[in-house]
């Protein structure tokens, strides 16, 4: 574990000594902006069309991290986007349930809430224990009354918990059900093997420390989806009819920043040649150190459980501080941590949380600094 944190940091010529925010935005690598400049470069050479970066191997690579198929990787501009894409067109009748639970992202919930006005859904909450955690058995239950579609966040914005996605896929395909997982916080974080999901949607500039600018969604198109809007690039005119192309080409813009997605090809083969399962224990255990050192400090309490196996901490204020002005304290001893408005779960969060989220390679003294930052007050 401890080499995965060494190759890391030799990948990068320049690393702020006080990030602790790859859950916001993570820290590229020489590769990746060398392949971004790279793509601008034969662009504006050979024009932009004609250099078109080939992306063949950095789908497969991205796809294997989930299970899928290359065919089924579509690139987007956002992990929001890409969401958007894929339940704004999924086919369900007027009455259909959807599941998601009180921890969902905001923005999911508001999508969630306005497709269901629209098209008559009915949206169904899952429960969670009082770690934020979806109950397996209560889901069984869920799915036993009937559900059509249940939509998970594997790891949260503003939570470490990771939920138990391997078990939840299980329980959905037992049912029938399609499961939409959103590893926008998970992908290069925890293990998202073995979920067996209809559809995953994930963003690039978070633990894969790709650029920001691309998304992806990964569906096998098994079930009834088709994109929002159809593009040229993903659908044909035939005979007056629009139908998809096959394959998760529906939900992919041809008109997007290539520089930035071959910039996110390069990030996910790097995530590859370090070894994903050597990373996730590397990170899990990066959050247990972090969790052991700022817990209690100035009377700042840590929202997960101290062993959960991942890297984002979320830490609530003690009734005489606040998250904003802890989050200015570590911005003028340059530390970079995230404060989270409530506005990030609605359904879940009550206050604003701070955030802190260590890349790999982070060592103990930055999180320190921030413990003493927090408790001076």
């Amino acid at each position: 574990m401890a080499e995965v944190g060494v190759l890391w940091r030799a990948a990068r010529s320049v690393m702020p000594g006080g990030h602790l925010d790859a859950a916001g935005c993570n820290v590229p690598s020489d590769r990746t902006l060398a392949a971004v400049v790279a793509q601008l470069r034969g662009e504006r050479e050979r024009g932009g069309y004609a250099a078109a970066p080939d992306l063949a191997e950095p789908r497969a690579a991205l796809a294997a991290l989930v299970g899928a198929a290359p065919a089924d990787v579509a690139f987007t501009e956002s992990g929001t986007a890409a969401m958007a894409a894929l339940l704004g067109g999924w086919h369900l009748p007027a009455g259909s349930r959807v599941g998601h639970a009180r921890t969902e992202y905001g923005g999911t919930v508001m999508l969630l809430r306005r497709l269901a006005a629209r098209n008559g859904w009915r949206l169904v909450e899952l429960p969670v224990d009082g770690d934020g955690r979806l109950d397996p058995d209560a889901l069984r239950s869920r799915l036993a009354k009937g559900l059509d579609l249940v939509v998970v966040s594997h790891v949260g914005s503003h939570s470490g918990v990771v939920q138990p996605a391997q078990e939840l896929g299980a329980l959905c395909r037992a049912a029938g059900v399609p499961l939409v997982l959103d590893v926008c916080q998970s992908l290069g974080h925890v293990d998202t093997g073995g979920v067996g999901a209809a559809a995953y949607v994930g963003t690039s500039r978070k633990w894969l420390a790709g650029p920001r600018g691309v998304g992806f969604v990964i569906a096998a198109t098994a079930v009834p989806m088709d994109a929002a809007v159809p593009t040229l690039g993903g659908h044909r005119w035939d005979g007056g009819q629009v139908t998809p192309r096959p394959g998760a080409a529906r939900y992919e813009t041809s008109e997007g920043p290539m520089a930035a997605r071959a910039g996110f090809g390069a990030a996910v083969m790097e995530h590859h040649a370090l070894g994903p399962h050597a990373v996730h224990a590397h990170l899990a255990a990066l959050g247990r150190v972090a969790r052991d050192l700022l817990d209690g400090a100035g009377g700042w309490r840590v929202t997960e459980p101290r062993d959960e196996p991942s890297a984002l901490v979320t830490l609530l204020p003690p009734p005489e501080d606040t998250v904003d002005r802890a989050a200015a304290r570590a911005a003028e001893a340059s530390l970079l941590v995230s404060a989270i408005p409530a506005e990030r779960a609605p359904l879940h969060l009550s206050q604003p949380l701070l955030r802190v989220s260590p890349p790999p390679g982070t060592g103990e003294e930055p999180v320190r600094a921030l413990a003493r930052i927090l408790a001076a007050g």
